[in-house]
């Protein structure tokens, strides 16, 4: 049986993560509060700030821009989006 969560993004219930994404509170708070849908729309937003602004995730400052919008994302908030991207049609 697949386990739901409320999601704070969309705020309905929907399908949740199988385990918690990474190690410690804040993979359990995702776990617990982030859809498995949400989840994935955050990785792939991840990755286009991370290609398009040249990031390292080494640099600590790199990662916490990268926590900082990851939580404006699910929050609803205004977050970056990478200048000039423009999405590939399929």
């Amino acid at each position: 049986m697949t386990r739901t969560v409320f999601c704070k993004k969309y705020q309905k219930e929907m399908e949740g993560l199988p385990v918690p994404p990474y190690p410690g509170p804040k993979g359990q708070e995702i776990f617990e509060q982030v859809s498995k849908q949400a989840w994935e729309e955050w990785q792939k937003h991840q990755t286009m700030l991370i290609n398009e602004k040249s990031l390292s995730m080494m640099d600590k400052n790199a990662r916490a821009y990268i926590a900082g919008q990851m939580d404006r994302f699910f929050n609803n908030e205004d977050y970056d989006k990478a200048e000039g991207y423009v999405p590939i049609k399929e």
